[in-house]
This record gives structure tokens, C-alpha cells and sequence, in this order.
């Protein structure tokens, strides 16, 4: 079992390079490849949404009980863009990520692991005056 200590989800952003244009412009191959990620990795998924655009590239998302799945891909380059959001203890979004990138014959991958949901008792203790806040979001 997957297991989180202090946030409530893990977000990993993927950028899967030199992958096979074939694979990446398979709409019916991105979306198996995608759902079968999201049930390796012990999800349990409720909905799937995923588009063919032209000339090339395939976007789409996998909903999960525990968050999503998501790609996109350029073919083009052999490149594609992976997030893969799970929360709660059940699922482990790291067995989707091998699942995906062994799909897609990635030669090479980068990632970044987020931790998301830090609960207030648990965040780490920094206030901002709302000035600060305009200057660190954007917005007011």
C-alpha cells in the first residue's frame, strides 16, 4: 500500500522525451495505456475523456476516485506532458508513471514529485500580509 505521511495527494509532472511518434499520436493506444496506468497504480477510475487533434497529438484525461491522470503529447517532437495526481493511500501514481513511459518507449524522462493537501495543522506555519499575497499570486 502506497502510503503519505503529512499531505493529503501526490503530484508527479512528467516530461517524457525521445518517445515514439507512432505511440504518441495513438489515440486508442494513449487512452489503454492511460486507463490500465491509472488501474495498475490501484485506482479506481470513473471517467475518461481523450481527443485526436490534427495533424498530430492526442490529449486526454483518466478521472479518478483519487484525483487524475492527464496527457499531452506532441509527436512531433517525441515529447509528452504526464500529470499524474493521486490522493489518499490507495494509489500510487509512481506505478502509473513506469506503466506510461514503458508505453510510450520515453528514452528519456524528467519528473517532479509535489506533495499536495498539506492540511493547516500540518502546513508549514508562514502568514502573509495581503500586500504580500498580491506580489506571490498575482491577485488580491
Amino acid at each position: 500500500m502506497f502510503e503519505t505521511s503529512s499531505n493529503l495527494g501526490m503530484h508527479i509532472l512528467v516530461e517524457a522525451y525521445d518517445c515514439e511518434p507512432e505511440k504518441l499520436d495513438n489515440l486508442k493506444g494513449v487512452q489503454s495505456a492511460m486507463v490500465e496506468a491509472a488501474e495498475l497504480a490501484g485506482a479506481t477510475v470513473l471517467d475518461v475523456a481523450f481527443r485526436q487533434f490534427a495533424p498530430q497529438g492526442v490529449s486526454g484525461v483518466v478521472i479518478i476516485s483519487e484525483s487524475h491522470l492527464t496527457i499531452h503529447t506532441w509527436p512531433e517532437y517525441g515529447y509528452a506532458a504526464i500529470d499524474l495526481f493521486t490522493c489518499g493511500t490507495k494509489a500510487d501514481p509512481w506505478k502509473a508513471f513506469k506503466h506510461i513511459t514503458n508505453y510510450l518507449k520515453a528514452q528519456k524522462v524528467t519528473t517532479m514529485e509535489v506533495k499536495r493537501g498539506f492540511i493547516p495543522s500540518q502546513a508549514p506555519e508562514r502568514s502573509f500580509e495581503s500586500e504580500e499575497l498580491t506580489k506571490v499570486e498575482g491577485r488580491v
